[in-house]
């Protein structure tokens, strides 16, 4: 079971900076000669890798931490300062509580399971998933959708926006509903931002885009005012918050239209919330007098009462996962002792069409169906014959007894161990 690894950096364990170096540590894995399977879940807050890693390889976990270093143009050193490593029956462990959102920024949330959902068939479509990688997301999966349909994890939402704007609120003063604020980018986290600032009763918003257009769009929808990130330093000046999730790949909110928004301001702050990975306001907005900067690391700090109920779910939750990760475990144990079966059935068929070749000789003369007949008769009798002992071994292999009875049965049927040629 420990060839079966989980290598990840989340929010819990390494700046945003280093997660935003790494990405998805997808390319390495695919360039490494050590890993059998994997798949990527990268998320704003986590950057994992789960390997099922090959078997005979000399410290195949450390050339795969090489190969991701080298890939990704990390000193191995800084990874493996920030990196935490699941093997075995705790990788199950820890994807179930990350699927159930228990290990999530904001506790519950329910974005995480679709993501897992998401690398899962992601991987699936690259090719890279095999048996044990698909017994382990499907677990994952299932501990996830229980959770939410068997506890009340997923109440009280509190998403990354609500989350920000309380930080703000915070910031500020408590007086946001008496502020302005602008919703950079216009998808999902930004429309998640303008519904929260709704609920707040924050009336006066507005939303930017890289296209007016799809800010016009997301703005009718709030009563809101729009403007293209050509107008961001006008849009700057007006906000007194500014929330920040678009897809880019470079900032979009600079330090020099940060300071140019200030002035003037009559020493009205401003706060800058960025929750987009990688990072959309430069860092060094931070050094403009008057601007106070938060970006998702910043959010755990803003965790507040909406979530003291779902504190109440997490034993719970807990319960759910451990009876998903013994089911993995049973599953796992149990697809381990496949190549007997797929051997101990290639043994049968051999035995049973030589037994049919000899048999039809014997009687000379058989008409097809006849022949066709007996034939029949010879399958199912085989197929009777090992049913039972491969439910048996299936079972005994999924309670930890797989060595010793795949020992038995290779002994009683003169099947080579697998070692041998």
């Amino acid at each position: 079971m420990d060839r079966l690894v989980c290598l990840g950096l989340s929010h819990h364990t390494a700046p945003v900076e280093l997660r935003e170096r790494l990405g998805s540590l997808a390319p390495g894995a695919a360039a490494c000669p050590a890993v059998e399977e994997h798949a990527a879940l990268s998320t704003c807050y986590r950057v994992e890798l789960y390997a099922y890693l090959a078997d005979g390889v000399d410290d195949a976990r450390g050339e795969l931490l090489r190969v991701l270093a080298d890939t990704h143009g990390v000193e191995r050193e800084l990874l493996t300062d920030h990196l935490y490593v699941h093997a075995g029956e705790d990788v199950a462990r820890h994807l179930s509580r990350v699927a159930a959102g228990l290990d999530s920024l904001v506790l519950g949330e329910a974005e995480i399971l679709g993501q897992v959902g998401s690398a899962f068939e992601h991987a699936k479509e690259e090719g890279t998933v095999g048996p044990v990688l698909e017994l382990l997301f499907r677990a994952a999966i299932t501990s996830g959708r229980r959770a939410r349909s068997e506890t009340a994890i997923g109440a009280n939402p509190a998403t990354a926006s609500s989350m920000a704007l309380a930080l703000a609120d915070g910031a500020l003063g408590g007086s946001l509903g008496e502020r302005r604020a602008l919703v950079v980018g216009a998808g999902r986290i930004g429309l998640q931002t303008l519904k929260a600032l709704a609920r707040r009763g924050v009336s006066r918003v507005a939303v930017a885009n890289r296209t007016r257009e799809r800010a016009v769009e997301a703005a009718s929808s709030f009563d809101a005012e729009a403007f293209g990130l050509d107008e961001l330093e006008d849009a700057l000046a007006w906000a007194d918050v500014v929330v920040s999730a678009t897809a880019a790949e470079h900032p979009v909110v600079h330090e020099d239209a940060v300071r140019a928004a200030m002035a003037g301001r009559e020493e009205r702050p401003l706060v800058l919330v960025d929750l987009a990975v990688p990072a959309d306001v430069e860092r060094s907005a931070a050094d403009v007098p008057g601007v106070s900067l938060f970006d998702v690391d910043d959010l755990r700090a803003g965790l507040d009462g909406a979530l003291t109920a779902r504190l109440c779910e997490v034993p719970s939750v807990e319960e759910i996962v451990e009876e998903e990760v013994a089911a993995f475990g049973r599953r796992r144990r149990e697809l381990e002792i496949e190549p007997l079966v797929a051997e101990l059935r290639r043994r049968a068929e051999t035995v049973r069409a030589q037994e049919l070749e000899r048999a039809l000789a014997d009687l000379g003369d058989v008409d097809p169906a006849t022949a066709e007949r007996i034939e029949h008769l010879s399958r199912a009798l085989v197929k009777k014959l090992l049913h039972e002992p491969t439910v048996r071994l299936r079972e005994r292999a999924g309670s930890g007894d797989a060595d010793e009875v795949a020992a038995a049965v290779r002994e009683l049927f003169d099947l080579a161990s697998p070692r041998e040629p």
